[in-house]
């Protein structure tokens, strides 16, 4: 069994000259999945499968371009340097937040077009993303990044956790806090709390799973932010996500407010399209 407590390796497989790393595999996997429930999740409130495939289509790679945007516009003076590297994604470097940014916009676009509730399309898709999110950051595990500080063992031994998560967390002779983990585990949690929730009689208008998905997310990752040691900084003191997640979630918890009392017209979630 000594395998399992060897570091992962993050090339999956290859392809030729060509290399699969799993960090790919697993946000792939992540995505499918996300695709698969929204369309059944569709189903029930009058959405078709191919306005979500096409949603997808447009919202998947422009997320990804704004991920990578958002990380190189925050990393400018590394970049700046070396313009050949903004377009290598695969060498790693995208933030969340950029992503759901760009695929916001994207959707707000879409939905416009095809004379569409975007408000619906966002409920419909927001716990779906959490829960991508959540087996996205296996992807952080695998490649030992988005950690936390220095720790010992017997920490992290304190913790449970699966020997095989202790030692790839054994970076170079260090342990370090597994705050991959206690995302992943947040935004699974938060999953769960939305799809048991969303179908409750007169619980969510439109727009409210969004809000509340972006309240859950916003609160957790503040404080996991605060914790790791790959932030970007804005001023070289302000990490960007905490402060971005304290922004959204101050904004979506007074956002929610109003429309459920100045806006009372607001159809229900289940009221379908």
């Amino acid at each position: 069994m000594n395998f399992l407590l060897a570091t992962l390796n993050p090339i999956a497989f290859k392809l030729g000259p060509s290399e699969v790393r799993w960090y790919g595999v697993i946000i792939a996997s992540a995505v499918i999945l996300a695709i698969v429930l929204a369309i059944f999740e569709g189903k029930k409130i009058g959405i078709d499968e191919d306005t979500i495939y096409d949603m997808v289509l447009w919202a998947l790679p422009i997320s990804i371009v704004s991920a990578r945007l958002y990380y190189v516009v925050f990393e400018w003076s590394y970049y700046s340097q070396h313009l050949s590297e903004v377009y290598r994604i695969w060498d790693g470097g995208i933030a969340i937040y950029g992503g759901l940014i760009g695929a916001m916009i994207t959707v707000i676009v879409f939905c416009q077009r095809r004379h569409l509730s975007a408000w619906l399309l966002f409920d419909l898709a927001a716990p779906v993303v959490l829960l991508a999110q959540s087996i996205g950051r296996w992807g952080n595990f695998v490649n030992q990044e988005a950690h936390g500080g220095k720790t010992t063992l017997e920490a992290l031994q304190n913790l449970h956790l699966p020997e095989f998560i202790i030692n790839q967390m054994n970076i170079d002779g260090t342990y370090y806090q597994p705050t991959f983990l206690y995302e992943s585990l947040w935004s699974l949690i938060g999953f769960f709390i939305l799809i048991s929730l969303r179908h409750r009689l007169h619980l969510f208008k439109r727009g409210e799973i969004l809000f509340t998905y972006l309240i859950w997310y916003s609160f957790g990752r503040f404080f996991i932010e605060g914790m790791r040691t790959d932030s970007l900084m804005l001023f070289s003191t302000i990490r960007v996500s905490q402060l971005l997640s304290l922004v959204i979630f101050v904004g979506s918890i007074s956002w929610l407010l109003l429309r459920r009392y100045w806006e009372p017209q607001n159809q229900w979630y289940l009221d379908g399209q």
